[in-house]
C-alpha cells in the first residue's frame, strides 16, 4: 500500500484523466516543456466530431472519451489500463484473494487474451489451462477486437455455468475446445507440506496483503512438525504471477537479516524507492531452493532476484516471465482509476529483469519422471514477447524418451513421477544441508 499527493491506493506488481485541476496542471508541465500539440489535438476533435455527426449508430460524449483514455493507456505497454469504478472494485477484490471467474492470470497480445498462469486449485487449472495458451473464442464470441476488459467481463459469471474456451496451444495440431465451470474464486495464497522427514516445502500462488503472516505462520508449523529442526525448504514460486509489492518485500525480508530487496526508479520522485531486509531470518539459516519457470512473474521474480543476488538461496528451474515493471494505481476523482506504469524495479545487484527474467542458477525443464511428454522444447510466453513491452534498461538420461515402465503403487507418492523439478529441488536442499553441516 502506498499513498501520495496523486491518491495512489495501491502498488502492483503483475499475474488489470483526472479532474480539470490536474489535467491543466499536466497542460501547463507540457507548456513548459515544450509546445502543445495543437495539430494533434485538432485531429483529436475533428475524428470525436465525425463520429458523433456521421457514425452508422449514436454513440454517447462519456463512452467516446472513455474509449479515447482507454486507447491512449493501452497503447503505452501491456499493463498499464483504464478501470471503471466496477473494475477497479474488481481490482481491489482480487487482491484480497477472493473473486469470481475461472481462475486465470491472463493478458493481451496481438488482439487475443494469453494465458500468463493458471491459478492453483481454480477451475481452469482442474480443467488443464497452461501458461502460453492463446484463447480464441469464448463460447461463440471471438476473441478478436475485444479489449482485455471485455474478454474478462465474458470469462466471468454466474458460479456454476459453464464457458467453452477455444485455445490454441503450442504442438497441438489443431485448436483446443475447454469446458470450464465457473466459480468463486477463493486463492489461497501460501500451501506447505513436509516433504521428507525436516525437509518443507511451500507454495506461493500469488502475492496478496496477507501472504507474508500466512507464510510465517506456515514455517512455523512445518518446524513444530519436524520438532523444531527443519533442516530446509523448498520456496515454489512456479506459475506465480505476481501481486503486491509488499508481499514481495515481505516474503523477501522474512529470509534475509539485512541488506537491499528491491529498488524502484521512475520519472517521478515517488516512484523512486528503496527496501531493505530487517533483521531475523524465518529459517534461523537453514538452506533455502527457490523454485521458478516462464510463468513467474513481476513480485516473484523480485523475491528470485533478492533470494539470488544475497546469495540466500539457490534458484532452480527455467527463465522467468520477465516483467520487471511496476504499476501503480491511482483512484479518479470521479470514480474508477488508472493503472499506470511508474516505474521499473531492480534487484540489489542493480539488474533490471524488464524483458529478460531471471536466469535460474540451475536449469531445469519441467517434466517428471517417464514422462517426457511433459518436457515440451517450445518457447513459453514471457513479457518480451508481448506488443509494446518496455525494453529492458540495463528428462531421462539417454535423452531417447524411453525408460522403465512405472507401477501404480511406484507412482504414489513418488516426487520424482508426480514433479521432477522439485525432485531435483529436494535433493538439491539435502546437499545444501549435508555442506552447511561441514562448513560449520
Amino acid at each position: 500500500m502506498k499513498v501520495n499527493t496523486r491518491s495512489v491506493t495501491l502498488v502492483l506488481l503483475g499475474a488489470v484523466v483526472g479532474g480539470s485541476l490536474t489535467l491543466g496542471q499536466h497542460v501547463m508541465g507540457a507548456r513548459s516543456a515544450g509546445e502543445l500539440p495543437l495539430e494533434q489535438m485538432r485531429t483529436f476533435t475533428d475524428v470525436f466530431t465525425r463520429i458523433k455527426s456521421d457514425y452508422v449508430e449514436e454513440v454517447s460524449d462519456d463512452e467516446l472519451l472513455e474509449y479515447a483514455i482507454r486507447g491512449m493507456l493501452n497503447g503505452l505497454d501491456p499493463h498499464s489500463a483504464y478501470l471503471n469504478t466496477e473494475e477497479f472494485n474488481e481490482l481491489r477484490i482480487g487482491t484480497t484473494g477472493e473473486f469470481g471467474g475461472l481462475g486465470i492470470e491472463v493478458g493481451m497480445e496481438d488482439g487475443f487474451v494469453k494465458v500468463v498462469s493458471p491459478i492453483d486449485d481454480t477451475p481452469a487449472a482442474r480443467a488443464g489451462m497452461l501458461s502460453g495458451d492463446l484463447i480464441i473464442r469464448l463460447d461463440d464470441t471471438p476473441v478478436k477486437g475485444l479489449s482485455l476488459n471485455d474478454a474478462v467481463k465474458l470469462m466471468r459469471g454466474k458460479p456454476g455455468s459453464i464457458l467453452t474456451l477455444t485455445v490454441i496451444r503450442e504442438g497441438a495440431d489443431k485448436p483446443l475446445s475447454i469446458e470450464i465451470e465457473r466459480a468463486i474464486i477463493k486463492v489461497t495464497s501460501v500451501r506447505n507440506r513436509i516433504l521428507e522427514e525436516n525437509y518443507g516445502y511451500l507454495r506461493i500462488s500469488n502475492f496478496q496483503t496477507k501472504t507474508t503472516s500466512d507464510m510465517v505462520k506456515a514455517i512455523e508449523k512445518m518446524k513444530e512438525e519436524s520438532n523444531g529442526n527443519l533442516k530446509g525448504l523448498v520456496l515454489d514460486l512456479r506459475n506465480n504471477p505476481g501481486g503486491v509489492l509488499s508481499g514481495a518485500v515481505g516474503v523477501s525480508d522474512a529470509f534475509l537479516n539485512d541488506g537491499m530487496i528491491v529498488y524502484t526508479d521512475g520519472r517521478e520522485a515517488d516512484s523512486k524507492l528503496r527496501y531493505d531486509a530487517k533483521e531475523g531470518d524465518v529459517l534461523d539459516g537453514a538452506p533455502l531452493v527457490v523454485l521458478v519457470n516462464g510463468g513467474s512473474a513481476s513480485a516473484s521474480e523480485i523475491v528470485a532476484g533478492a533470494m539470488q543476488d544475497h546469495g540466500r538461496a539457490v534458484v532452480l528451474g527455467s527463465k522467468t516471465f520477465g516483467k520487471g515493471s511496476v504499476q501503480t494505481i491511482q483512484d479518479l476523482p470521479a470514480g474508477g482509476a488508472v493503472k499506470l506504469t511508474t516505474s521499473r524495479y531492480y534487484t540489489p545487484n542493480g539488474r533490471s529483469i524488464q524483458a529478460l527474467g531471471i536466469e535460474p542458477d540451475i536449469e531445469t525443464k519441467p517434466g517428471s519422471w517417464n514422462r517426457p511428454e511433459d518436457s515440451s522444447d517450445f518457447t513459453p510466453l514471457s513479457e518480451s514477447s508481448l506488443r509494446g513491452s518496455l525494453s529492458n534498461t540495463t528428462i531421462d538420461e539417454d535423452g531417447d524418451g524411453t525408460g522403465d515402465e512405472v507401477t501404480d503403487e511406484q507412482r504414489e507418492d513418488n516426487l520424482a513421477y508426480d514433479d521432477y523439478q522439485l525432485f531435483e529441488a529436494l535433493n538439491l536442499l539435502k546437499g545444501l544441508t549435508i555442506l552447511s553441516k561441514k562448513s560449520s
